[in-house]
């Protein structure tokens, strides 16, 4: 079902986008009514998720070698997660009966039938999580969870004018043990609202308003592209071209697979798809022509996230919604910086390549023709979609439909790398599986937001600063620090979500530039990714290359100096991100 609400997504934007200015055709409410769905991916698509134990998790359990401690703690984690859901879902009844109340309507829908989604999909996710567990004893404490869940929703007495601090420390142990990140998030704000004496049906007010928000239909749909393109050959078909134009170079293949990994990324916009996809076609490629092994997976490991500086990046995209700052400044003042980190890591690989690798490829102008004719379509995909953005001819969102519909009609009808039927439905459904494990993050992080603005909590750190911080430069160092920590244990899309509102007025305070800010934020989020020993890639590549987590972490702390000084560079020469949108 999840699968078949992202395709109704699609199909509603490009009316909107091709058939309406062409033909006069439109469905009435028809934007609105891609909103409204977007909330359905969420809470459907996270449901997928935790039937197929997908939903996005601190993986700190691997580093248990006690079979019985770690299903203790997998338990526990289930239970308070299950709670959290209770809560969730207790709290999306009260919602809709208010909706129920008021008759307010969207696109001719009372507001409440839409919202139905909210309990039913909280009570999916707790479900199949309790259901995932292997044992009948594990179920049962996973069902007391659920029912301090509902007791705690029914009667938030229970927990109001209590002292906050031990239950945001039981909380923040149960992420360390394996809770999934939504469940620490939300569980966060609501126990906070509750203690103020807010019901918890606050976080989910806040949770439908950013799930409804204009712009962020353009990140499932966005994703979904990406799916498309790395379910066909796109990656061994741009690790051609690559190496008939770059192969003649110094260390040709490695620079070929960074490039390739950088450019995949800002197609797909997620670092983790890159690995998925691109790490079967690329560490072979590498250690057939003789890279070391360790080389090949911490070179791979490392360049996986180097794209999401570069648009369409949908970090990005998030960012702007939160910052409320114009989306094409952002993505002109990442370009500068992404193709710096790309350029950094890529004269690393030529200069620390192991000695004894393959022969170069020769420059052949016939087979860098007939490799880029073959491939002629993924080098059109940025140019025609980027180029409808930037030309004022397609917003955001119709610009996400238009990439959507260029990968499908290409990966379908062209190269036919995906059957219509099964296949494309498989791919629609893992699409919505992977974004809903996103979007449910950051609708119930936006509680947490909503929470931290009551309190006035950027407030408090900007008096903080200006009283403590005299200088921009160590506010920026500063910064650089903070946000390093919190991209170790925080997805960036939550982090942009949670901490951006707590930094933007401290920016604003030392006359850091919006833009700068914005892509400083972004740069140290993307190192978080590859940052012992929690960073997000290290487990994804861990499990890709089926090598042990302390390897991988070990062979990409040469990629994560290089670009902890790239980071640098970013933060103190702000015409990096300045020089373009100023134009």
């Amino acid at each position: 079902m999840a699968g078949a609400v992202l395709g109704a997504i699609l199909c509603l934007l490009l009316i909107e986008t091709v058939l309406r200015p062409w033909f006069g055709f439109a469905i009435p409410g028809s934007l609105q009514i891609v909103r409204q769905l977007t909330l359905w991916i969420a809470l459907l698509g996270a449901a997928l998720s935790a039937r197929d134990g997908r939903l996005l998790a601190l993986a700190t359990g691997t580093f248990l070698r006690d079979g019985r401690t770690r299903a203790v703690l997998e338990a526990l984690a289930v239970a308070a997660a299950v709670a959290v859901s209770a809560i969730l879902c207790r709290g999306a009844v009260t919602l809709l009966l208010g909706e129920f109340v008021y008759g307010t309507s969207a696109a001719g829908v009372p507001v409440w039938l839409w919202q139905a989604v909210l309990p039913l999909g909280f009570f999916l996710i707790g479900l199949r999580l309790a259901l995932r567990l292997p044992s009948r004893a594990a179920r049962r404490v996973a069902a007391a969870g659920a029912g301090i869940g509902f007791a705690l929703a029914a009667w938030p007495s229970l927990i109001a004018g209590q002292p906050a601090w031990p239950w945001v420390a039981a909380l923040a142990a149960a992420g360390l043990i394996g809770m999934p990140l939504f469940a620490v998030l939300s569980g966060l704000a609501t126990v906070l609202f509750m203690i103020d004496g807010t019901p918890p049906v606050a976080v989910l007010s806040s949770a439908y308003e950013l799930a409804t928000h204009p712009t962020l239909p353009a990140l499932p749909v966005f994703t979904l592209a990406g799916f498309l393109l790395a379910e066909g050959d796109t990656a061994a078909r741009l690790l051609r071209i690559f190496r008939a134009w770059l192969g003649w170079m110094p260390a040709g293949t490695a620079v070929v697979c960074v490039v390739v990994c950088a450019s995949f990324t800002g197609l797909t916009g997620g670092s983790g798809v890159t690995i998925l996809a691109l790490g079967g076609v690329l560490l072979p490629a590498l250690l057939q022509d003789g890279y070391g092994d360790g080389f090949s997976i911490g070179l791979l490991t490392g360049s996986s996230s180097l794209g999401l500086l570069l648009p369409p990046a949908l970090p990005l995209i998030l960012y702007s919604i939160v910052a409320e700052i114009p989306l094409a400044d952002l993505f002109l003042g990442g370009l500068l910086p992404g193709v710096l980190m790309v350029g950094l890591v890529a004269g690393y690989a030529m200069y620390a390549a192991p000695r004894r690798t393959g022969p170069r490829i020769p420059f052949n102008a016939r087979e860098a023709v007939a490799a880029l004719w073959h491939g002629r379509w993924e080098v059109l995909l940025p140019i025609v979609v980027l180029g409808a953005f930037f030309g004022g001819y397609a917003t955001i969102l119709e610009t996400s439909a238009l990439a959507a519909l260029y990968a499908l009609v290409v990966q379908v009808l062209i190269h036919r790398n995906i059957r219509i039927g099964q296949p494309l439905r498989r791919v629609f459904a893992e699409s919505a599986a992977t974004i809903g494990g996103v979007l449910i993050i950051l609708v119930v992080a936006y509680g947490l937001t909503a929470y931290l603005i009551d309190a006035d909590i950027p407030g408090t750190v900007a008096s903080w600063a200006r009283q403590y911080v005299h200088s921009p430069l160590v506010f920026l160092l500063l910064l650089n620090v903070f946000l390093l920590a919190v991209g170790c244990v925080m997805d960036m899309f939550s982090a942009i979500l949670v901490i951006a509102p707590l930094v933007l007025p401290l920016g604003a305070a030392f006359g850091i530039h919006p833009i700068h800010l914005g892509i400083i934020f972004v740069a140290n989020l993307e190192l978080g990714y590859i940052t012992p020993p929690v960073g997000l890639n290290l487990f994804l590549a861990s499990h890709r290359f089926d090598r042990p987590l302390l390897s991988v972490c070990r062979d990409s702390l040469p990629l994560l100096a290089i670009l902890l000084a790239a980071v640098l560079l970013i933060t103190y020469l702000p015409w990096l991100t300045t020089a373009l949108p100023g134009l």
